[in-house]
């Protein structure tokens, strides 16, 4: 009668290749661990990361009803390229408004130039008056007193030393009106002059205006700041607009991206700016994308919080808080267009060893 615990010669093979297996894993896990260990104890590494790049929202500067939009969502735009198209007769009628006034300003203003040369000219003439109603002054001034001499001498008779009196206090009387007469031209003139600076002034306020409307019309056509991609679309044909309405996002595809790598405050020691960084993005486990250490946040996460935390309150508990580092993409174009906004990404930066 044979034994039942003798092991057949198929048990015996599946036992060996059984433990083979194992020792096979064994030594797998033993010189994974080991390889990991090393990168940990060579690397900081950090899971809590993502892919930023600059994402603007497109802003109406002027408001109304959309004529026309030229985009649509993820589309690749360049600098210039017209958006969309509000409608512009309104802004149009004001700037037209507006110039009329400006050339009525302009009308205005040389009327009053011609009213201040008319002026200086009868200021001209009364100045002349004025020489001849002194001289005629002059001559009665001598009459009077030549007649009151002789009126001493008995020469003459009263009542035409009175005669001659009374012409000499009209020639005062002439020349006073002369001068005053010249005085009020000259304060004609320079109302004339102040009236030609108020249009002066009404015409510059009426061409800053102008040049407003006119930014007004090209406001009208929205275009791209710069090259990039177009976000989401929530605006149609037909829709009133106001001014200062976000329209659509659009993401700047003419400056760097970087990844913001939150990492432990324990972690950061021994990094410095330059440093170079590796990082996989989880869109993309088979590629390395490279990077540069360009800042460090001047605080940790916590301290920009709508809440910041008040270790004063007696509640302390002591919490490892994560610093952001910025890294800058420095992977070629090609690669670095992989990357979009908001990616996932496991940053490893090389420790410095004292």
């Amino acid at each position: 009668m044979k034994n039942r615990n003798t092991y057949t010669v198929t048990d015996k093979l599946i036992t060996k290749i059984t433990g083979w297996i194992a020792i096979m894993i064994t030594i797998i896990l033993i010189i994974w661990g080991i390889i990991s260990l090393w990168d940990i104890y060579k690397n900081e590494k950090t899971n809590d990361a993502q892919i930023q790049e600059y994402i603007n929202p497109v802003i109406s500067r002027a408001g109304g009803f959309i004529t026309a939009i030229k985009f649509e969502e993820n589309e690749p735009v360049k600098k210039g390229d017209t958006l969309l198209v509000i409608d512009q007769r309104e802004y149009v009628i004001q700037e037209a408004q507006t110039e009329a006034a400006v050339l009525n300003a302009k009308a205005q203003l040389e009327v009053w130039r011609s009213k201040v040369m008319t002026l200086n000219k009868t200021a001209k003439v009364n100045l002349s008056k004025i020489s001849v109603a002194k001289a005629e002054l002059r001559k009665q001034g001598l009459d009077y007193s030549r007649y009151k001499k002789l009126i001493q001498a008995e020469s003459a008779t009263p009542q035409k030393l009175e005669t001659i009196e009374a012409a000499y206090n009209i020639a005062v009387a002439e020349t006073q009106a002369t001068n005053d007469k010249y005085q009020a031209s000259l304060s004609e003139i320079n109302d004339a002059k102040a009236q030609e600076a108020v249009v002066k002034a009404e015409i510059k306020r009426l061409e800053a205006l102008l040049d407003r409307h006119k930014l007004d019309v090209t406001y009208t056509a929205v275009t791209a700041s710069y090259d990039g991609f177009m976000g989401r679309r929530t605006i149609e044909k037909g829709q009133m607009i106001d001014v200062g309405q976000v329209l659509a996002y659009i993401v700047n595809g003419e400056t760097d991206k970087w990844v913001v790598a939150n990492y432990k405050e324990t972690q950061i020691g021994s990094m410095k700016l330059g440093d170079t960084a590796c990082f996989i993005a989880d869109a993309y486990p088979d590629k390395t994308f490279k990077g540069v250490i360009i800042s460090f946040s001047p605080a940790t996460g916590s301290s920009f919080s709508l809440l910041p935390p008040d270790n004063s309150t007696g509640n302390y508990v002591k919490i490892v808080q994560r610093v952001p580092v910025r890294i800058r993409v420095t992977s070629s174009k090609n690669e670095a267009d992989l990357l979009k906004a908001g990616m996932n990404v496991n940053v490893s930066i090389a420790k410095k060893q004292n």
